[in-house]
């Protein structure tokens, strides 16, 4: 690993300061999950680390199933997982959460860290996708929200300047009779990639979809979202026979590769599974 400077900032303004006209090759440093593996076998050059382990701000969590959740970049997987107010609420974010790594990863593991590091296989970004969560990025400039599903470029891209931070995720409220749920198909039970992960998010008016998302990961460069499963759906009731038409539907999003891991044909055929998996769940959620 080569040699590189070190801050350590105690709060936003101070994370900012660190940031601010270094370039590219100054990287942040949250769970360190992701970065240290990338440094060391050279993935990455960095001259500067910012540390962000004595920022209190950024390990926030507020909110409830009413009003929403503000849900700080530096919050862990194994926070996620466990917060009793995250499982009633967005069960698909804290599933998300409990597939990631091994419980030792996970305590260090951060949300806004597995979506910084903009992996198509990510595991949390389907969930936050589906939930309409926002990103609020704080920069030079002041801070912004970036709706989810525009926050990633490309493969490892993301909207976010060499000197912008990613603060906190802004999940609005679901609203009555919603449920969620994230699967994902990897080659072993535990501490693997996803091969394909999805997560759908639904809510019900007198037993009709008003609102249906789906967001699928490692079958594109960046998550997307099924749209046109999305569209069949709403403003329909969530019958098997509706549910099986948007799992067809949600394959026409996807965009797979064939590698080691699994073939494009394979891929479509998770996502179809997948999805039909989710939604199911998250009906029975919705009505539970």
């Amino acid at each position: 690993m080569r040699r590189f400077e070190l801050v350590t900032p105690a709060s936003i303004d101070e994370c900012l300061r660190a940031l601010k006209g270094r370039g590219p090759e100054v990287k942040v440093l949250a769970g360190g999950t992701d970065l240290i593996a990338q440094l060391k076998v050279g993935m990455l050059r960095v001259a500067t680390v910012v540390d962000l382990s004595g920022v209190s701000d950024l390990r926030m969590l507020d909110g409830d199933a009413q009003h929403g959740f503000r849900i700080g970049a530096a919050v862990t997987a194994r926070t996620l997982e466990r917060d009793s107010r995250l499982r009633a609420a967005l069960p698909s974010l804290s599933e998300s959460g409990a597939l990631v790594g091994s419980i030792q990863i996970r305590n260090l593991a951060t949300l806004g860290g597995n979506i910084c590091n903009a992996a198509p296989s990510a595991d949390m970004a389907p969930p936050l996708i589906a939930l309409d969560a926002e990103a609020v990025i704080a920069g030079s400039g002041g801070r912004r929200k970036v709706p989810m599903a525009s926050f990633f470029k490309d493969v490892r891209q993301t909207v976010l300047a060499p000197d912008d931070l990613l603060v906190e995720f802004a999940v609005p409220p679901t609203g009555p009779r919603s449920g969620g749920a994230y699967l994902r198909h990897t080659p072993r039970r535990e501490l693997d990639i996803a091969v394909v992960g999805v997560a759908s998010q639904v809510s019900l008016t007198d037993g009709v979809c008003r609102k249906a998302r789906i967001a699928l990961a490692a079958v594109a460069p960046v998550p997307v979202r099924a749209t046109a499963a999305e569209q069949a759906l709403e403003g329909q009731p969530l019958t098997p026979q509706a549910i099986t038409r948007a799992a067809d539907l949600a394959v026409e999003a996807a965009r797979p590769i064939t590698d080691q891991r699994g073939s494009a044909e394979f891929r479509r055929h998770l996502v179809r599974v997948l999805t039909r998996r989710t939604l199911t769940i998250a009906l029975e959620r919705a009505t539970a």
